[in-house]
């Protein structure tokens, strides 16, 4: 891959003052100046629409077109939800930003309400984030300092409140509805949709929900142009015409059995083979890999045969994987046992579920036992059979459930039994304990 200039963590990688003045002396709100100037909402919509920019929350929705689910000539409120919660494991590239450029996610931010109207953004960030809070924080009271949040900012015709507000450390609240139903101060369940968030979302009025990397790159979009974004990334694939292409800069997270853990920007379409050698600093200890969770733990898993695989909104789906999700690559090394990595995500996901549908409630934690018993050393062969039948039948895609958690529980474990079934057989067969178990049994 050709150099790559960063853009998102540019200002972040030369350590620059995070505050107000340095980031206007460096070109910021450049855009919003331009916008509220020469340019009207619609005109902003179309142009994130036609740059193809990508929700990179996970689920790839083009973000333009998000937008133009508002209803027309809508008396307001309108409002949009800034999706800060990043709970997907091993996740923190939206950490940095907020934390060392806050004001690049606040212009796009501001971008965001012109375009849709809104007049109030709610930033929904994760408890945990305590250091990134406090830089938001900050940033903000600086732009109503200076007139570039609350009434006529910059002297036009555009109003704009923005509030943080803390999770509760909900994996289920990363849901746009399920943030909805937790800022409103209720339990973070997500809503049966019909309606959706842009007709009836924050206090039943329209919403739009974006995250903080969407919002980072919209303040790019809108200051280079549309056709800026598409000379970077992945164009469609000609031979399916449902492919939106890949472009722009996306921050990818290396984690895991690494040597040099880090988060990088480089174009959508990156290699996990390149994230881990070139700039993971190669597996650690000297080993080899075994596999790897490409884009959090939600999308499932690939082995190190795979690791070629480019990842772009298409890139994973060709193995078997969700999807992109959030490009949190983490690796587990030879090492590993397969069972203890499955183990792990089952808890986590059984944990996590908010018990609304019946199928994820009881099928999540119905796969953590199962795992944890095969852990202990008293697994049974039909096992897998049962544990691929419960990962088939739970989620949105069977219709059985009303979000994506039971989806994004049941993939890895598709994918290990898919994968790694060998290995997962060998293991019953020998009525092993992993090294974890023995551990947890204060076994050394």
């Amino acid at each position: 891959m050709p150099d790559f200039e960063p853009i998102l963590l540019k200002r972040i990688n030369a350590k620059a003052d995070p505050g107000l003045d340095a980031y206007r002396a460096d070109g910021g709100y450049r855009a919003l100046t331009k916008t509220l100037g020469d340019m009207t909402p619609a005109q902003v919509v179309e142009t994130v629409k036609a740059s193809g920019l990508r929700g990179r929350g996970g689920a790839g929705f083009p973000c333009g077109l998000k937008w133009t689910f508002l209803p027309k000539e809508h008396p307001g409120p309108i409002y949009l939800c800034v999706n800060a919660d990043e709970s997907e494991p091993c996740t923190f590239n939206n950490r940095i930003l907020m934390e060392h450029d806050p004001h690049q996610v606040l212009e796009g931010i501001l971008l965001a309400c012109y375009a849709t109207r809104a007049s109030v953004a709610y930033v929904y960030i994760r408890y945990e984030y305590g250091a990134a809070f406090r830089a938001m924080q900050k940033a903000i009271d600086e732009l109503y300092a200076n007139n570039l949040l609350g009434t006529n900012i910059l002297g036009k015709d555009f109003s704009l409140d923005v509030y943080l507000h803390r999770g509760a450390g909900a994996y289920i609240c990363g849901e746009e509805t399920g943030l909805i139903e937790s800022l409103e101060g209720k339990r973070g369940w997500p809503r049966i949709k019909p309606p959706f968030p842009a007709v009836e979302g924050a206090f039943r009025k329209p919403t739009v929900v974006n995250n903080i990397e969407t919002l980072a790159c919209v303040t790019h979009v809108i200051d280079r142009g549309a056709d800026w974004l598409k000379t970077i990334g992945i164009p469609p694939d000609p031979k399916n015409p449902r492919d939106a292409g890949s472009y722009g800069p996306k921050l990818y997270c290396i984690s895991g059995h690494v040597n040099h853990p880090c988060c990088v920007e480089l174009p959508l379409g990156v290699t996990v083979r390149e994230l881990v050698d070139k700039h993971g600093g190669g597996v650690w200890k000297g080993r080899k890999a075994k596999g790897c969770i490409p884009g959090g733990i939600s999308m499932g898993l690939m082995t190190e045969a795979e690791f070629d695989t480019p990842l772009d909104f298409n890139g994973p789906g060709k193995v078997g994987c969700l999807g992109l999700g959030t490009a949190a690559v983490t690796v587990f090394d030879e090492t590993t046992s397969i069972v203890d990595v499955l183990y792990n995500i089952c808890r986590f996901f059984a944990h996590e579920s908010c018990g609304q549908c019946t199928p994820c409630r009881e099928g999540t934690g119905w796969m953590m036992k199962m795992m944890d018993r095969m852990r202990r050393g008293q697994g049974r062969q039909e096992d897998l059979d049962i544990l691929d039948e419960v990962a088939k039948s739970i989620g949105i895609m069977p219709g059985t459930t009303i979000c994506g958690l039971a989806d994004g529980a049941g993939w890895p474990v598709k994918n290990a039994i898919a994968k790694f079934r060998p290995e997962l057989e060998t293991y019953i067969k020998g009525g092993q304990k992993t090294t974890m178990s023995l551990a947890l049994a204060g076994v050394h």
